[in-house]
Order: C-alpha cells, then structure tokens, then sequence
C-alpha cells in the first residue's frame, strides 16, 4: 500500500503536553495501554483530543528491533485513494458492496504477481471484511514478511480470490523508501523521516493554504517516525518547538538546534483544515524532571 500512514491510535481526552508525549497512558486499573504521541488543538494548548500509539504496537516494535535491528511492514504493492475507495456510488457501480478500489499496483509487487489490478475491488483480506483503507493496510502491515495473505477482490463485478505474499514495504516501494535523485534542489536532508520543500505561492494554492508560511511536506520515508506519526504528503509545517520556519533553511537550522533525547513538536497544517492546526510530539527522552 501506498500514500497511507500507520495510523492506528487511541483517541483521549488527557491533555498530552511537552513531556507527556512518549510518556505512558493508563486505565483506570493504573495499567499502561499506549504511549501518548500526538495532540489535536485548534488554540495550540493542551484543548484538544490527544491520540496515544495502542501499547500492542509500542510492544511489536520493540520485539522486532531486538530481534532484526529494524522496524519492517508488510505491502502486497497496491495503491489505493481513501475517498474513491470508499465511496458507495462508484462500488456500487463497480458491483461491490463494500471494500476499497485499487488506483495502482505497483510494477513486479506481490499484487501483480497475484494478478490483481487498477479498477479491482479488494473487499476481504484473510476473511475479514474491508470498509476503509485502514482494513487493508493494517493487517498487511503487520503480516510476517514472507507470509501470504488471502484476497478477496471484486472484478467485473464479479467475486475473485487470490493469494499474495507479504514483502517488505521498502522493498516494494523502494523509490519512497530511498531519497529521489530527483528531487528538488531546495529539499533539506531527510530528519525523522521528513523531507522537505519550500513553501511557494503555487504549491501553497496547490495544496490549498494559500497565504501561508512553512514548508511543505515532499515525501515521508516509510517506517519512520514520521510515518508512524501520521505526516503526509502536503503537510506544511510552520513551527518546530515554537520557532516558526518560513524556509526551508529556517526549518533545517530549527532542527539542527536539537539535542539527542529531546521532544519535538511540529505545528502542521493539513489540507483542507486551513483552520485548524495539528501538533504532533515527537517523542525523544522525557527529561528527569519530568519524570
């Protein structure tokens, strides 16, 4: 899968401030359940709705750094738009009662060896019904590498199965998963996962947050923590630890100023949401006093 982030998190209403993100949510049983990640505000304070990373993926990707070195997800190689996927006028038309519309398989992936292709209507994975995109990437994603996987997909408005093995997600899409040899010349090297763009009035109207200041969002790496926090393609960022970036040199120096172990907290401006602003802590070490 493509252009989708692993974003399966616990919605709280517990104010997720500096020094809370990467600490631990608890039940009322005093339990941990998550790491606390992220925070949706619309006045840049605590006010919002704070999202934590599910304890079961925090304990997934320990496991698989001591065991291999490096956190791996599965792809089978497809490519897939949320809106068109899920929209029931075009399954309908498509004879499907539910499930997710492939826009592209990715050349010599484990879909097109599956025989699967553009226009197909993946609505089942190993049995279980797919309704949004997150059917689909999740369970993919988190398949062994290697392992196989049971599609079911519509065709010609007809029921299909198939049979895919999971590869590893930069091995299927190895032009995200590497730095484009053409990419633009303003781009600032890749820190956390994140490239970067300036801001230009088209790409700001292309984009839809015109009059704006930041830098844009040209690629996430997959797998890393940008990745995992969500962060897209178009995103623009306008302040890293409360210091606004107008260019991309402004948001390179921002970040060269941190220290090892330190949270980062980005002001982020999706599409669309030209009203609302989006902080998402990246979790470093909690300083002691925090502790």
């Amino acid at each position: 899968m493509s252009n989708h982030q692993f974003q399966r998190f616990l919605q709280t209403d517990a104010a997720i401030n500096p020094g809370n993100s990467g600490g631990p949510l608890v039940d009322l049983a005093g339990q941990v359940i998550g790491i606390n990640t992220a925070i949706l505000t619309g006045s840049r304070g605590y006010e919002g709705v704070g999202f934590a990373m599910p304890s079961t993926t925090a304990i997934n990707v320990y496991d698989q750094i001591i065991k291999n070195g490096r956190v791996t997800r599965g792809s089978i190689g497809v490519q897939f738009q949320e809106e068109l996927g899920t929209n029931q006028i075009t399954l309908q038309s498509l004879g499907a009662p539910h499930g997710v519309v492939i826009e592209a398989v990715e050349p010599g992936s484990p879909a097109e060896k599956a025989g699967l292709k553009g226009g197909d209507v993946i609505s089942a994975v190993n049995g279980a019904a797919i309704k949004t995109g997150n059917d689909l990437v999740n369970p993919i994603a988190a398949a062994p590498i290697g392992s196989k996987v049971k599609i079911s997909y519509y065709r010609d408005k007809q029921l299909r199965e198939t049979t895919a093995t999971v590869e590893d997600r930069t091995r299927v899409f190895p032009k995200t998963a590497s730095r484009s040899d053409d990419a633009p010349d303003d781009s600032a090297p890749s820190e956390f996962g994140l490239r970067v763009e300036s801001l230009t009035p088209d790409r700001a109207h292309t984009v839809g947050i015109e009059g704006q200041k930041g830098v844009l969002v040209s690629a996430v790496e997959p797998a890393s923590f940008a990745d995992d926090l969500g962060f897209s393609q178009g995103d623009v960022i306008t302040e890293v630890n409360g210091q606004s970036v107008a260019s991309v040199d402004e948001y390179h120096r921002a970040v060269s100023k941190l220290k090892p172990g330190e949270n980062v907290v980005f002001k982020v401006l999706r599409r669309g949401n030209t009203d609302r602003t989006m902080t998402v802590f990246l979790p470093g070490v909690v300083p002691a006093d925090n502790k």
